[in-house]
């Protein structure tokens, strides 16, 4: 029994296959072995000469915003609501140092004033002063302290200063050329090769800003795509519309360079829209956050 044994386990796979199909596999009841090379089963890969190139152009753009500065005013209910807080926390807080030591020298006023009033407990007169001129240089401080005004209606109006409307976000666009006019978009290039969509992002915001401005980019993904066909008058076989995809950043510099290289504008997002076309409108204003 060992002899065929080893006879068979000297053949080679395709002998055997061969076998099993002269044999056993001649009565029809079992299903014959296909011995055709696994080389010419797999699809060949398509070379890149066989790809054909994509009509659409990709570009990159960035949706740089500068954050709340201050506080936004409280609306009415949210004044009430402060309001209520605070008369909670004083009603229920601890007397301070500077509360607990008037009472001691309320008190120790009071003993110097009756009748058994003792000299030697006097501490002198010199703590009772210096805890009411505290007092007194507090609120003359106060008196002086002129907070800066939150409301600027010059620099409000420039919508060229990233200084304006503090308590609200703003959205940098720039004027560009596409084609033979000039709009009002987010900042963008064109993808070269040999480049990430990120690094094209972070080219287009140099080249509409001067050098040194900081932005933090919020990770290496698009937040948003908006494609667009070229006039048909502009279609070519390789070439049909654009690709722009969008990435968020954030201004990390309050003052951006003072020499930018493009008309530069700083808006809120309620104000986009008398700049944007309505289609590009609609795309942005999914990823752009009113905070």
């Amino acid at each position: 029994m060992a002899a065929p044994c080893r006879k068979m386990a000297s053949r080679s796979f395709s002998q055997l296959l061969c076998y099993f199909s002269r044999t056993a596999v001649g009565s029809g009841a079992c299903r014959r072995f296909s011995v055709t090379s696994i080389d010419r089963a797999t699809p060949r890969a398509s070379t890149a000469a066989d790809r054909a190139t994509s009509p659409w152009s990709l570009m990159a753009a960035v949706c740089l915003q500068r954050l709340p500065v201050i506080t936004a005013d409280c609306s009415p209910i949210e004044q009430r609501f402060k309001q209520m807080l605070q008369q909670m926390e004083l009603e229920k807080s601890m007397l301070s140092d500077h509360e607990l030591r008037l009472m001691e020298d309320a008190e120790r006023m009071s003993r110097r004033q009756a009748d058994d009033y003792d000299s030697d407990e006097d501490l002198g007169d010199q703590e009772i002063m210096m805890t009411q001129d505290l007092e007194d240089s507090w609120e003359q401080r106060l008196k002086n302290f002129q907070p800066a005004p939150r409301v600027r209606a010059d620099i409000d109006e420039d919508l060229t200063s990233v200084q304006r409307c503090l308590a609200d976000s703003l959205v940098l666009l720039a004027e560009q050329q596409v084609g033979a006019e000039k709009l009002w978009l987010l900042p963008q290039a064109a993808w070269q090769e040999g480049e990430t969509l990120r690094q094209t992002a972070e080219r287009a915001l140099n080249s509409v800003t001067a050098a040194g401005v900081k932005a933090t980019f919020l990770g290496n993904a698009p937040c948003g795509v908006y494609k667009y066909k070229l006039p048909k008058a502009a279609r070519t076989e390789n070439s049909v519309g654009v690709k722009v995809f969008f990435f968020k950043a954030i201004l990390a510099d309050g003052t951006p360079g003072s020499a930018p290289t493009a008309s530069l504008l700083w808006l809120k997002k309620g104000e986009l829209q008398k700049y944007l076309k309505p289609a590009y409108m609609m795309n942005v204003g999914r990823f752009i956050l009113n905070l």
